[in-house]
């Protein structure tokens, strides 16, 4: 079944190439010169009609092949057997018990919040603490 499998996938790659090369052959249906100045058929609704030349016929039985490639593909795709399919890398990993970084820790250097100071006692007159002198700016230099 793999080597069945290989070969679909060859098929389609090689098909994929042939239709780009083919596309990338033809020209257009309005690329001749006498397109650019609007001459006969090649200003009708669908260009000018005319039997298809070697070139498309090969490029429809390309894209055939590839289309047929791609369902044969999406097919094998979903019909594996159960025991081909083995999860992913990570699946294959030993499990391990999580890192305990508490040895690795920052010590907090941040001095802690002072602690408001408590208001004094409704019945008791305690006149209010002065606050702090805050220095003054030094002067320009002039």
């Amino acid at each position: 079944m793999n080597v069945l499998f290989n070969l679909i996938v060859v098929l389609q790659v090689l098909s994929a190439l042939a239709i780009i090369g083919l596309v990338l052959v033809q020209h257009g249906k309005g690329a001749d010169m006498g397109a650019a100045f609007g001459s006969g058929a090649s200003g009708s609704l669908f260009g000018a009609s005319g039997s298809s030349n070697f070139l498309s016929k090969s490029t429809a039985v390309a894209a055939a092949i590839f289309f047929a490639s791609t369902l044969a593909l999406a097919y094998f795709g979903t019909n594996r057997p159960a025991a081909n399919v083995g999860g992913g890398v990570m699946e294959r990993a030993p499990a391990t018990a999580p890192a305990n970084n508490a040895g690795n820790a920052v010590p907090n250097t941040a001095p802690a919040p002072a602690a408001p100071a408590a208001a004094p006692a409704a019945t008791q007159d305690v006149p209010s603490a002065p606050a702090a002198a805050v220095p003054a700016a030094p002067a320009p230099a002039k």
